[in-house]
């Protein structure tokens, strides 16, 4: 097995732990906020009356700016010690937001995500989630090694961990930044059995899998996002995950792709391109939207001029078992 399967789960730094006791400090006080989409929180903060923050909800989950006197002395001290608080005069903001899920809080990059590095979550990270929560209730073979490609919070792979808690679970990412995040997330669940590991799709871990998920980066993104960026047409790392999984599966195992495609004159290329790259495989798949119209936003823009919506979809494919 390589190095990042085997080696022992890195100890969070002091930083790391405050960020943890911080999100455990929201959680204890009944802190929740649901994530949508960046267009709609950026209409939702012009209104006037949210120029500034009022409490934790506008601090952490809209990213608004703050002063003294809006958060709890003891949590402006947590969030120092985490190294979270941007100070300038008495214009504070938060560099992290946390989000809801399941019974957990997830912390990510504030808004908005304009960095190489950010991490996001949003209403594809719930999509996927449940994706991966419906695979597994309806799976009859238990999942012995899961992997979450592009991890990004980890939110993935904390789902399947507390559905399949004898599993071994790896939260694989490229972004350092991903990493970090999934580790924390992981220890503010209370999972110990996702572990957090730097891979470029799967070169860096061995062995097959019983259950692999993934929300790659499925948009045009001109900027070259990492985070964001799904290639020249959007899906060329879904395809590559595709094929990833095409020879990685175990006998019995599963996929659950959650993607996104500009659909042209009524046709689907990502369908198309993913029924290209699995012919011949054993694999038996579906595909389906979960949603046909996304991101309307986009297609003002140069990158999406050929398109007539932006739809996401959820591609599931299974192996047979021997």
């Amino acid at each position: 097995m390589t190095v990042e399967q085997t080696a022992t789960r890195p100890e969070l730094t002091a930083a790391d732990t405050a960020l943890v006791e911080l999100g455990r400090r929201l959680k204890a006080d009944g802190y929740r906020f649901t994530t949508v989409t960046p267009a709609t929180h950026a209409r939702v903060n012009r209104r006037p009356a949210n120029a500034r923050a009022r409490g934790p909800r506008d601090v952490f989950g809209w990213s608004r700016p703050f002063g003294p006197g809006v958060l709890p002395d003891s949590i402006v001290t947590v969030m120092d010690e985490a190294g979270v608080l941007d100070r300038s005069g008495d214009e504070w903001r938060s560099r992290v937001r946390f989000s809801s899920y399941d019974g957990e809080l997830f912390v990510h990059s504030a808004f908005p995500t304009d960095d190489e590095n950010s991490v996001f979550f949003g209403p594809d990270t719930y999509r996927m989630a449940d994706a991966a929560a419906a695979c597994l209730a309806a799976r009859e073979q238990p999942v012995r090694r899961a992997v979450d490609i592009g991890c990004g919070t980890g939110a993935g792979a904390i789902t399947v961990a507390k559905r399949a808690p004898e599993a071994e679970v790896l939260a694989v990412d490229i972004n350092p930044m991903a990493l970090r995040y999934a580790g924390v997330n992981t220890a503010l669940a209370g999972v110990r059995t996702v572990q957090p590991c730097h891979s470029d799709l799967l070169s860096g871990v061995d062995g097959d899998f019983d259950l692999i998920i993934s929300n790659p980066p499925f948009m045009i993104d001109p900027a070259g996002r990492a985070y964001r960026d799904g290639g020249s047409h959007g899906y060329e790392l879904s395809l590559a995950i595709l094929g990833a999984a095409r020879e990685r599966l175990a006998p019995g195992g599963s996929l659950v792709l959650f993607s996104g495609t500009g659909i042209v004159d009524g046709d689907d290329p990502l369908r198309a391109a993913a029924a290209e790259c699995l012919a011949g495989s054993d694999l038996r798949w579906s595909y389906r939207e979960v949603d046909p119209d996304v991101y309307g936003e986009e297609l003002d823009g140069t990158a999406y001029a050929h398109a007539e919506r932006i739809a996401v979809v959820v591609l599931t494919a299974t192996r047979p078992a021997r």
